[in-house]
């Protein structure tokens, strides 16, 4: 396990830190747009007074933070791999460089002492499958985090996902909202069993879970901002499409998700790009606020 200097600093002295994946910039976001969400989602946890530090596999080691010339060359993807939580011993063993899924990113903020994690949107339950689950639901059940989202993806099952996430015991706060935002969207009409309206009562309602030796994440779930955000029809519509060029291709595993998101991307004509820079943004920036309150 590598900690940047920096980070390891701040974790020592008690300073607040945020744990973000890189995935999202190796494998989830198309260039250039993957610099910009880096860019935007370190400046967001700043502003909010705390420190961003990406999590990655590099050269073979678990790490959480990363120089820039290592960033540079997860945002060139060059030779990097996408790793999952199953996959990192796998990829340390082999020397490999490995951009985090919110899975393994889990598992390196973990190990490092980090108390809060931010990212676009977890995984979960896919459509028309309730057998292909993703990881991301087993790391949440386990591990003690704040996690801060927009929801899970809008290409997934998001009442199957709730309702495992209910089965796991991880509690889903919403964050100034009554029900799960659907990542594209703000509303899914799904109903949240629990809310909070400041980074404080996110902080106070996971300290007592923490009091009791719970292992589950306090996933935390944001709307995207208004102003970015698209209208629901057009999101069911361009998934439906999606699934079925999916099937088509004979697309499955790990290449599912992107080749979605893809295909969504083309079928809004860009407009959920914009969408999803702007809620990284948004989530690093309340996930920054989070922490600093834990460490009060």
């Amino acid at each position: 396990m590598r900690v940047l200097p920096a980070v390891a600093a701040a974790l020592a002295a008690g300073a607040p830190v945020v744990a973000l994946e890189s995935s999202v910039l190796a494998q989830g976001l198309p260039i250039p747009s993957n610099r910009a969400a880096a860019e935007g989602m370190s400046r967001a946890v700043a502003r909010a007074g705390a420190m961003a530090a990406i999590t990655a596999v590099v050269h073979g080691r678990a790490a959480l933070g990363l120089e820039p010339a290592e960033l540079e060359r997860f945002l060139a993807r060059d030779g990097v791999r996408k790793v999952s939580s199953r996959d990192l011993g796998v990829a340390m063993a082999q020397g490999a460089d490995g951009a985090t899924t919110v899975a393994a990113s889990l598992c390196i903020a973990r190990a490092a002492g980090v108390t809060v994690f931010s990212t676009g949107g977890i995984g979960g339950v896919h459509r028309g499958a309730p057998f292909d689950e993703s990881a991301d639901l087993v790391e949440l059940a386990r591990t003690p985090i704040v996690v801060v989202c927009a929801g899970a993806k809008s290409i997934l099952d998001l009442a199957a996902t709730l309702e495992r996430l209910e089965t796991l015991g991880v509690a889903v706060v919403g964050y100034g909202t009554d029900e799960l935002p659907g990542f594209f969207t703000r509303s899914t009409g799904l109903k949240l069993t629990a809310r909070a309206d400041s980074p404080e009562e996110v902080a106070a309602m996971h300290r007592a879970s923490r009091s009791l030796g719970r292992y589950q994440a306090t996933l935390v779930v944001q709307p995207l901002p208004a102003a970015v955000a698209l209208p629901q029809d057009e999101v069911d519509d361009a998934v439906h499409q999606a699934i079925e060029d999916a099937r088509r291709a004979g697309v499955t595993g790990a290449a599912t998700t992107p080749f979605l998101l893809g295909a969504v991307l083309r079928a809004t004509e860009g407009r959920s790009l914009l969408a999803n820079l702007g809620l990284l943004e948004e989530n690093a920036f309340l996930a920054g606020q989070i922490a600093v309150a834990l460490g009060r």
